[in-house]
Formats: structure tokens, sequence, C-alpha cells
């Protein structure tokens, strides 16, 4: 699709958001304790966007202290409680096709789809940690990152952050903006259906372990991570790279604006064992987002454009494919009653790679009821539509529509 098609239909959109919304979640109740505010003071509507003051509280390592009370001491500043969060998603989905082998196509009852532990707030002065503990199954550690914060003045920091990530690749060491940057940072349920970052990595294996060293301005960040794919265990020998940067502008007309890049490049080595493991990458993602108010009703638009270089001889965790992988998403989402009612609209633009009438679009509708600021009930459906090649390619009896339903809570 040419990006003169993609332009007009993102005005297309952005021309109907009168009736469109978002969903509404919560904050992570661990930082809220630590803070002693509501989760309205770090995020726009809902989890996981970020308002100015929460991307402060983010780029400073979760260290802020608020009411809660610290152990103090020389070379100490410690909360005298763990701050900890139970999350879960409990969640149907249902395809529309008639292969019954797929359980999608019969309705999948996904119970916990997640189910986590956080863990996470200040450490001491300028070091913050957040960890995350899987309690599907066996209960496992699925992310762990520590922020070494160091201030240079009032608007400046550089921080360093070591992570280790079971899926949410290197972005998770440090992001700020809700365009699907990074997996958790997501405007819809359907993720790859409203994000070109996340339809190009949905069939990487998403895995990192690396550190992001970021120098952050309330104008915006510019932040670097080498990393290497694979989760705890490993010898790295060669590591790819990761690059972001965002620019956060002051607001125009009363919304809070951002724009930015990501580049991930390069090969990575680790010994496991006797045996290396190699990996190659070969992508880059442009994003933006707008967050504020359309007359009385909370309004966010999100919109990322992204390529996955193909295959090629060294291949390419985001593209299995001989050709570039492509695709242009936007995301509009308006409280209709805030923090009560919403509904979201978004629609992708992508080529898989496969050479030929090879797209793959879809066309998205969410709405939410929010039980409270931390409890919600959200349902997505998704339509597809397929060039004549990508279409022959799906599985026999694969369907072109998708509904899921959500109950997710934070506590």
């Amino acid at each position: 699709m040419s990006v003169r098609k993609n332009i007009l239909l993102a005005a297309s959109c952005i021309g109907i958001m009168a009736v469109t919304a978002p969903k509404e979640g919560a904050a992570v109740p661990a930082y809220a304790r630590q803070v002693g505010m509501s989760c309205t003071a770090c995020h726009f509507q809902r989890y996981p966007q970020l308002t100015p003051f929460g991307r402060a509280f983010k780029s400073n390592g979760y260290s802020q202290k608020g009411k809660q009370y610290t152990i103090e001491d020389t070379n100490l500043s410690l909360p005298t409680s763990l701050n900890a969060s139970l999350v879960s998603k409990f969640r149907f989905q249902k395809t529309n096709g008639t292969d019954n082998a797929d359980p999608l196509n019969m309705g999948e009852l996904q119970v916990p789809d997640e189910a986590i532990l956080y863990l996470g707030g200040r450490v001491g002065k300028n070091i913050g940690f957040q960890a995350e503990i899987s309690l599907g199954g066996t209960a496992a550690l699925t992310g762990f990152k520590m922020p070494f914060v160091f201030p240079v003045d009032k608007d400046y920091t550089v921080s360093v952050i070591p992570f280790i990530t079971d899926a949410q690749g290197p972005a998770y060491g440090f992001e700020l903006l809700s365009t699907g940057a990074v997996e958790y940072a997501r405007p819809f349920e359907h993720i790859d259906e409203t994000s070109a970052q996340q339809y190009l990595r949905k069939d990487a294996d998403n895995a990192a372990t690396g550190v992001t060293v970021v120098a952050f301005h309330k104008y915006g960040y510019l932040s670097y991570t080498p990393y290497v794919v694979g989760f705890a265990t490993a010898a790295p020998r060669k590591f790819m790279s990761y690059v972001r940067g965002v620019v956060i502008p002051d607001k125009i007309h009363n919304f809070d604006v951002a724009a930015g890049f990501q580049l991930w490049k390069g090969d990575s080595k680790t010994d496991i064992g006797a045996a290396p493991t190699l990996n190659s990458i070969d992508a880059w993602a442009l994003d933006a987002q707008a967050q504020g108010k359309y007359g009385d009703y909370p309004l966010g638009v999100y919109l990322s454009y992204g390529s996955a270089a193909g295959a090629g001889a060294t291949g390419n965790l985001f593209n299995a494919e001989p050709n570039s992988k492509t695709a242009f998403a936007i995301a509009t989402e308006l409280g209709l009653v805030p923090s009560k009612f919403s509904v979201g609209l978004g629609y992708r633009a992508a080529n898989n790679g496969l050479g030929g009438s090879d797209s793959e679009n879809a066309f998205t509708l969410g709405g939410n009821y929010h039980v409270a600021k931390n409890v919600t009930f959200q349902l997505n459906h998704s339509f597809y539509s397929y060039g004549a090649d990508a279409k022959a390619a799906l599985p026999a009896g694969a369907g072109d529509q998708k509904t899921t339903f959500v109950m997710f809570s934070a506590f």
C-alpha cells in the first residue's frame, strides 16, 4: 500500500475520532502505594499511558518518595514496606475459522492469560527496581530491571538500567510512549492489529538480557541498549544494538505530544553449554502520539510505522520472509464517560514480506467498562483482509475475524 494511501487512511481515522475511545485500566498499585497518589497522577486515562508526571517518575527510576515512611541512614533510604501488586488478566478469545484443530476457532478460555506479582519501587536515593513474577503454573521470575539514575540538573538525568525479560525485548529497559514500542505499552488488547512495532516482532523470540543507557531531558530522551537474545542463563559473546530516540515538546493546543524512532541492528552470540546460539536483526520504526482532550473528552491518538528487512543469508528475528516486512498503524482513544465507559478504533495496513499480493490489513473496534480504576472489562473485535498471496499462505480454514473479551484487574 502506498504512503499516500496510508496518509489518507490516517486522515480518515482522525476524522472520526469523536466516536472512538480508549481502554482505561490501572497503574501498577505498588508505585501508587509508594508515592501516596492515585493512579491518575501518573497515567493518562489508563495504565500504561503516562502523563508528564508519570514520565518523570519513571525516568527517575521509580525512586521518588511520597507519604510512605522510609528507613534513613548513611547511604540508606529504604521504604518501610516492600511494595507489591497483583495483576491478573482473564481472557476469552474466538476466531471465526472453520478448522476445529485450532482451539481459537471454537473459542478458548484463557484463565489466567496473565497472573503476575509485581514488586517495585525505591531501593535507595536515585536507585529503583521492578520485578515481575509469573504466578501461572510454576512461579518464575519473568522480568527484572534496576535503574541507577545520575541527576545532572533539575531537567536532565543519565540512567544505567540492567535488565532481563522473557518477552518484552530490549525496549523493556526504558520506554515512555504507548504506541506499542514495547509490548505492554499498547493502545489495544489486539496489539498486532494496532501497533506496527508489535506486528513486526510477533514471530520473534523477544526474550532479552542487556543494559540500557538513557540520557533523559524533559524535552525527550535518547537510549542505547546492547543486548543478547535469551533470558537469564547465557554467556554473551556478541551483542545486538537497540537505539531509541524520543522528542517531547511543550504542549500543542493542550495536547501532550511525543514522537520518536526505534532501530534494531546487528548480531548476537551466546554460549549455552557447548553450543553457540546466533541471532540477527535488522528493523526500524517511527512512532508518534498525542494525548489531551477533544472538547470535554479525554483523547489519545497513536501512530506507528515500521519495516524489517528481508531475512537474507543471516536471517532476521523480525522477519522470516525474503522481502521487507512493513506496517502502518493508527489507534484512536476517546473517553465517552471518563473513568466509566469508553470505546476504541484502530487500523493496520501491512505487508508480510512474502512478495506479490502480501497485504495483511486489520480494522479493530474496542469497548471498555470500568468497574473501578483498577478493574476493567474490555472487548476487542478485529476484521482482517488479505492480498491473494497472503491469503493463500494462511492455514486451511483460517478465519477473517477475531473477538477477545478480557477482565483486567490490578491491586
